[in-house]
């Protein structure tokens, strides 16, 4: 029997996953989203056209390949039919080519409005939500109170969407938060017709039989391990598990199905909204790069936090994951230095490190570098490892090095051309 690959974000969500899945997707006959929802952002370049999807997996613009949206992920159904909207203009098929789980769980606008009005409430402590409903809407799923996707073909659905939503309100009531509920119903059930033309599945039986027939399936996460809800960086983390073992439990796939373990990391480090980050370069150094590299979030268009590679944080989500393959993108980026630095340890409390400390937010760990020459050259029409400046081949064997796994695929600019095997 076939085995399901896993993709994943090793840092804090923006890697360039969807890039990826759409370079590998060809192999594949299922490209399976197994948690997140329209939190994420997925950016895919191709034939000079630039695409982002938010829910529907990177696998959509392959006609052979069947897209699954898993039990593990969160819908919004305006997000949805907007998604839709879009690659319907650009000539894409998605009846024919997208199933969604019966067990995904719908966001509700209520679920929006308790996202604000929560984060509004934290002031300076937020947790720099993209205010997209998610986390109220996996609380509700915890809570045993949600709305799944199999929901909207019952008969009380209606009845069911009052329940939730008049249990919302009085959560609102507690906060000081001015809201109108009448115009995003009103889009909100637009949305759910829109969902209704698509393939309801019980996406575990689907999966199961797809693996007995050696279909070949990859499995798409979301977000970043740095973000997940057990092992990221708690409290600034998002409400599912980021991590390779969301995928058995995001599309109900047995755990010794899982084959490869596919990587992705930037060639430096980013971050979106609050939380801990041991290599920010809070400076100009830190503005160059995020300039160069367009770092601006691609669902909510913030500026992200920029600094150089950590190799324990990246150690760490390795072993989380069981990374098999890494794929280092956004190389070009780093083009512009004449020399890179790289975090190999912690310091913290004068004593030396290389793991995750319990707590990052103390404040007391202090990135210990090594320096590395730059190779100060655009990559951005380089096609093959051969054609590599040594300084940029020194770079990935210090990598490999630190962390014992091979990189397979190295990005050196954004559309799928390229993308330089190893």
């Amino acid at each position: 029997m076939t085995k399901v690959d896993v993709l994943l974000g090793l840092q804090w969500g923006d890697e360039g996953k969807g890039k990826i899945v759409d370079v590998l997707t060809p192999k594949y006959d299922i490209v399976a989203r197994f948690q997140g929802g329209p939190n994420a952002g997925h950016t895919l370049e191709f034939n000079g056209t630039k695409h982002v999807l938010h829910t529907i997996p990177s696998g959509i613009f392959h006609e052979h390949v069947t897209n699954i949206v898993g039990n593990g992920v969160v819908i919004d159904p305006v997000v949805f039919a907007t998604e839709i909207e879009k690659l319907s203009v650009k000539n894409v098929n998605v009846a024919a080519r997208l199933l969604i789980s019966k067990k995904a769980h719908l966001i509700l606008p209520t679920h929006k409005l308790l996202d604000a009005a929560s984060e509004a409430e934290k002031g300076k402590s937020k947790i720099g939500s993209t205010l997209k409903g998610i986390g109220p809407t996996y609380m509700d799923k915890t809570g045993r109170n949600g709305l799944r996707i199999g929901d909207i073909l019952s008969e009380n659905f209606i009845e069911k969407y009052n329940t939730l939503v008049e249990k919302h309100k009085k959560m609102l009531s507690h906060f000081q938060f001015e809201y109108s509920l009448d115009e995003m119903e009103a889009a909100w059930f637009e949305g759910i017709e829109v969902l209704k033309t698509l393939t309801f599945i019980d996406s575990e039986n689907y999966l199961h039989k797809a693996i007995r027939e050696d279909k070949k399936i990859l499995a798409e996460g979301a977000q970043g391990s740095l973000l997940d809800i057990d092992f990221g960086s708690y409290p600034f983390v998002t409400s599912s598990n980021t991590v390779a073992a969301g995928a058995c439990t995001g599309l109900g796939v047995a755990p010794n199905s899982i084959g490869s373990a596919f990587g992705i990391f930037k060639a430096y480090c980013t971050r979106v909204g609050s939380g801990p980050f041991p290599t920010e370069l809070d400076n100009e150094v830190g503005e160059r790069m995020r300039k160069e590299g367009n770092e601006f979030g691609s669902t909510t268009g913030r500026a992200r936090r920029c600094g150089w590679l950590d190799i324990p944080a990246l150690r760490y989500a390795c072993r989380l994951n069981g990374i098999t393959e890494l794929y280092m993108m956004k190389a070009d980026i780093l083009s512009i230095f004449e020399e890179i630095h790289v975090c190999t340890h912690y310091k913290i409390n004068g004593v030396q490190t290389d793991e995750m400390p319990y707590d990052l937010l103390d404040g007391k760990v202090e990135p210990v570098y090594t320096t590395l020459k730059g190779w100060n050259a655009d990559l951005t029409q380089i096609r093959t490892i051969e054609a590599f400046p040594k300084e940029l081949s020194e770079y990935i064997a210090f990598i490999e090095k630190e962390l014992e796994i091979p990189i397979t695929y190295v990005s050196v600019g954004p559309d799928r051309e390229q993308t330089i095997v190893r």
